[in-house]
């Protein structure tokens, strides 16, 4: 559960900030680190992302390389419980995530959601598909839109169902 509401003060400065060119830049040099830091150091519990948007690291096999690669993500839990969907927005800059070419290479995966792992299996959404779920991706994280903006591309959004 975030500590905060992205719709609340807080929520709202921390997108101002998140979408800023300055943070695009410097964030993703900090934020991943930092949460795998802390993810380690707290046996899974604690990712600083969390305190705004629901959080995961998502470990996925490196296309080219094979070895494991972990990825501190927000995810938007879906309704019914059964996964999580998230959003290849690499903080709005123009390239797709490294993560998202080695879910599209080996669907398979392993999530750690509130302490907890699980096997999952990832699959591409398609246009259709991502535009009846975006205004529930939009409420989690409202920032999003500004990422398809900044970034000029589609934004790659998978749905990851535990296996």
């Amino acid at each position: 559960m975030p500590l905060f509401q992205v719709d609340g003060p807080m929520g709202r400065a921390m997108q101002k900030m998140a979408t800023s060119s300055w943070f695009r830049k410097i964030g993703p040099r900090v934020v991943p680190p930092t949460d795998r830091l802390l993810h380690k150091l707290s046996g899974g519990r604690i990712i600083v992302s969390k305190a705004l948007v629901p959080s995961m690291v998502l470990t996925t096999t490196g296309r080219r390389s094979g070895l494991a690669r972990e990825t501190p993500l927000a995810c938007v839990p879906q309704p019914d419980g059964s996964g999580w969907w998230v959003v290849g927005s690499n903080f709005g800059r123009e390239q797709h995530p490294a993560w998202t070419g080695n879910l599209i290479a080996e669907p398979k995966a392993q999530v750690s959601y509130e302490g907890r792992r699980s096997e999952v299996t990832a699959r591409l959404l398609d246009d259709a598909e991502k535009e009846a779920i975006w205004p529930t991706l939009i409420g989690a994280w409202p920032a999003y839109e500004v990422y398809v903006q900044s970034s000029g591309r589609n934004l790659r959004v998978f749905d990851l169902q535990p296996t």
